[in-house]
């Protein structure tokens, strides 16, 4: 088996691989066996398709699963089974469901109360089918059943009771679900309460996200967690805790490709640090960060570019077009492109998706942008937090990241949908400027955390030639403002290259 052992007071307990992906870290490391878990969310929000990850990771385990279904008929499990490619055939299904001699009319009860007779006869089909079949892992679908049929509160709580101390003698792991959310009854019977949300959007796919309410004698990660139901089964993306891997990471120096970067920059950028690039649109921001990136494979490390907004055919033909060897690394695999799309994806499988891309071995990894980040989570309190803990893993794992800002307006009074500038170590500021009936355009280094750079407004034009950056524009003032006041000879503006 696969299963973990954890001492206690008593001895060794297993703890139980619950077979979705991304859950057993959110738990502890799993299920602890031998405990009634109980799953609750509302109907379509992912509870039969955890259940049975659940039963299918137990009979790879080599251990006997049940699912006890007082809603759902055998086919219709078999179909969702079937749905995510799963053979279902190693689970055993005991249907627990009205017959079809519940519609005639004569046999409905007059005397007796439905608890007094389909209760205790639903309790009785389960307890008999667990002891014949011996089975370790059973799942009961779904608790507002049996809670229809019970009398009352009392009563339904009591047959759980007794239904938990049978399951506990005979070495079971129990998963009940239920609809009915914030049931303090069933919550403090539980040994963990786990909670499936699922949340509409405006716009888009229907967020998903998972809470550990409670769990019982173990360390688990509270909080929501975002989670995804694919072909395949759920799938949970933990949140991330930068302080649960705290480390440290050497700023040795980066180089950007563009000798004239490195010298406004004071020798380039640093491993391990954030460069948040703010620039109106068309400014040449990922232009920038496509030319760290492909100076990073250059020198045979690997790169990864997150893109909101720009497909990739595009924005290889432009680079292409610009000098720029980007497509030669993208077929030698050392510079990856991913396409997100925001209105599909949630804030935590980004998130997800970044580190993994860490993980594997990125040593310069772009978001471009955080505006269609900022749109793939509209509450800007929440996006500033992920967006910290994101950097400051990255940071402690020793990745240089370059951040993409798109500023609102062209010339003039600029402004930023977001303000992260305080999270970012170096900030690289572009704007536009009007001189002689030309537009063009200037870069500056706003911020550097790792030491010293240049404070000077230069120039900074992108051509086939790729990127140059010219010399200071003291010529001029109020370069920053976009309307600059001339003060010297045209002589000092670079020109186009023949």
């Amino acid at each position: 088996m696969n299963d973990d052992l954890r001492s206690s007071g008593k001895g060794a307990t297993r703890l139980l691989k619950s077979g979705v992906a991304g859950l057993d870290p959110v738990l502890g490391g799993g299920f602890t066996s031998n405990r009634l878990y109980l799953v609750e969310g509302m109907p379509g929000a992912g509870k039969t398709t955890l259940a049975m990850q659940f039963l299918l990771a137990g009979i790879e385990a080599g251990e006997r699963a049940l699912y006890v279904t007082l809603s759902e008929s055998e086919e219709e499990l078999r179909s969702i089974a079937g749905s995510h490619g799963w053979d279902h055939t190693g689970i055993d299904t005991l249907e627990v469901v009205p017959t079809d001699d519940s519609l005639d009319p004569e046999s409905q009860y007059t005397v007796f109360h439905p608890s007094d007779v389909e209760l205790a006869s639903a309790f009785r089909k389960i307890l008999t089918e667990v002891e014949r079949i011996g089975a370790s892992r059973i799942i009961i679908d779904s608790l507002s059943e049996l809670r229809l049929l019970a009398e009352g509160p009392l009563q339904f709580r009591r047959h759980l009771l007794a239904l938990k101390r049978f399951f506990s003698g005979k070495n079971c792991t129990v998963l009940v679900l239920d609809d009915q959310l914030f049931d303090t009854q069933i919550q403090s019977i539980a040994h963990c309460v786990i909670r499936l949300e699922q949340m509409p959007a405006n716009y888009g796919s229907h967020r998903r996200r998972l809470q550990v309410g409670k769990y019982r004698g173990m360390h688990f990660m509270s909080g929501f967690h975002d989670f995804a139901i694919t072909r395949g089964g759920v799938v949970v993306y933990p949140r991330l805790v930068a302080a649960e891997t705290r480390s440290y990471s050497a700023h040795e120096p980066l180089k950007t490709g563009v000798a004239e970067m490195d010298r406004i920059l004071g020798g380039g950028l640093e491993r391990g640090t954030s460069t948040l690039i703010i620039g109106a649109a068309g400014s040449g921001k990922s232009t920038l960060t496509a030319q760290v990136s492909v100076a990073a494979c250059e020198r045979g490390e690997r790169a990864d570019m997150f893109t909101f907004d720009e497909t990739f055919g595009t924005l290889s033909a432009r680079l292409e077009g610009l000098g720029v060897p980007f497509m030669k690394h993208y077929k030698s695999g050392l510079l990856k492109v991913h396409q997100i799309d925001p209105a599909e994806m949630s804030p935590g499988e980004f998130i997800h998706k970044v580190v993994r891309a860490a993980e594997e071995g990125s040593k310069v990894i772009t978001i471009d942008s955080l505006n269609g980040y900022l749109h793939a989570m509209p509450e800007e309190k929440f996006l500033l937090l992920q967006l910290h803990e994101l950097l400051t893993w990255l940071g402690q794992k020793g990745v240089a990241t370059m951040l993409v800002s798109v500023q609102q307006g062209l010339i003039g009074q600029m402004s930023s949908p977001i303000d992260t500038s305080y999270l970012a170590d170096t900030v690289v500021l572009l704007r536009y400027f009007e001189s002689a009936g030309e537009v063009r355009q200037a870069i500056s280094i706003m911020k550097k955390r790792g030491g010293m750079h240049e404070r000077t407004v230069s120039e900074f034009r992108i051509d086939q030639g790729g990127i140059r950056v010219g010399e200071p524009l003291r010529q001029f003032r109020g370069v920053l403002t976009g309307v600059p006041v001339y003060d010297g000879a045209n002589t000092a503006l670079m020109r186009n290259r023949p």
